[in-house]
């Protein structure tokens, strides 16, 4: 039953005092009952505070066995040491037994990025005369502008673009919010979408003031924009795998390209970890050294 209290109030401190999403929040409790599950199993009846390494490793070699991937085993190990972090913060243990619990080595792949010369080519790719046209090019480049999440862009509400300024507020993961700047070429696509987006008749509750909508003017679905972004890219021929999130890893490495600082782009990416932006400085060392091997004289043949 101590669990089952423990596991209660591990969710409510990750909802309130951690803001996380409802998704995570599940991914964390899965990931416990994932433990709870194999101590059952193993017929061990200990409390959270009498846990041992030795018991962590024990279940990690029994999920290995059930054919659990390095990365699965990763996220649980990741879910299990973010639990005994919060009972240490609430003086609930004394020792936590994850400290030494090594995580597998999971090969971290670089996302696929578009150069500049490919976006303009998907963004000029569409036919701006047909009524939805300016609305996807204000999206496309919105989304290269911005660094938005796919999720973010849908819920872009009109009230929170400050042309002005040359700000927008985004509402992101675990409803935290963050200003992120925009450019002109943004703000100017948005203006001729907005005859069209004003036409609408009926618009209703919240699609009031959300910015992009469909042609019943409600909120555009994931879906819909994943399918708009692949008809261009087969439309321009582009051989790469391309979605709205490569909008998203283009932004952030042309940043990095261009010199800017880590924690500006974590800021306007709206990543919680510097670890998790730190990727995209493994793209700039690539680019790096392909321009050293290529221009270096004492790298040619």
């Amino acid at each position: 039953m101590i669990w089952e209290e423990y596991l209660k109030d591990f969710r409510t401190y990750l909802k309130l005092e951690k803001s996380l999403s409802v998704n995570s929040v599940e991914a964390y409790t899965a990931d416990l009952f994932r433990l709870m599950q194999y101590l059952d199993y193993k017929r061990i009846n200990l409390k959270p505070e009498d846990i041992k390494l030795e018991h962590l490793k024990g279940m990690l070699q029994w999920i290995n066995q059930l054919g659990s991937s390095p990365r699965t085993q990763a996220r649980l190990i990741s879910g299990i040491k973010a639990f005994y972090k919060y009972l240490l913060l609430e003086e609930k243990v004394k020792e936590d037994p994850t400290l030494l619990l090594e995580s597998p080595q999971v090969g971290r792949k670089l996302p696929d990025i578009l150069s500049t010369e490919e976006i303009d080519r998907l963004i000029m790719a569409v036919d701006v005369s047909k009524p939805e046209g300016h609305r996807n090019r204000a999206m496309l480049e919105v989304l290269y502008a911005c660094g938005l999440r796919v999720s973010e862009m849908i819920e872009l509400r009109i009230s929170n673009i400050y042309s002005d300024k040359g700000f927008i507020r985004v509402i992101g993961k675990g409803d935290k919010e963050r200003l992120v700047p925009i450019g002109g070429k943004a703000l100017r696509e948005i203006e001729l979408y907005m005859p069209y987006r004003n036409s609408f008749s009926g618009v209703t509750g919240e699609n009031v003031d959300i910015l992009f909508l469909n042609r019943r003017g409600k909120k555009l679905t994931r879906v819909m924009i994943f399918t708009i972004i692949k008809d261009l890219a087969q439309k321009t021929g582009l051989k790469k795998k391309v979605s709205p999130h490569t909008f998203r890893h283009s932004f952030a490495t042309h940043l990095i390209e261009g010199g800017a600082d880590l924690r500006a782009v974590q800021e306007m990416l709206g990543h919680e970890s510097i670890l998790t932006t730190e990727i995209y400085t493994h793209l700039d060392r690539e680019f790096l050294r392909e321009t050293i091997l290529r221009f270096h004289p004492r790298c040619r043949k």
